[in-house]
């Protein structure tokens, strides 16, 4: 089977198996070097959480969350 379809779209498990031959070649590494590649991916990838001046985050509340405030 060259292909199974998932989430409504076919795939060829071809980012599954670049993970798994990543994580081969980083078993063979020694510690030292494996942490340093596996810190230098973490710092290249865009950051979970956004950051907010407290005005920013109020508005934000606000917009979200305001309509709870208001009485019925």
């Amino acid at each position: 089977m060259q292909q199974y379809y998932r989430l409504g779209s076919l795939d060829n498990c071809s980012e599954k198996w670049s993970a798994l031959v990543d994580c081969l070649s980083l078993k063979t590494k020694r510690s030292s070097e494996m942490q340093e590649i596996l810190e230098s991916r973490e710092k290249e990838k865009p950051h979970i959480w956004t950051f907010r001046t407290p005005e920013e985050a109020s508005s934000n509340w606000k917009e979200l969350f305001g309509h709870l405030d208001e009485v019925e």
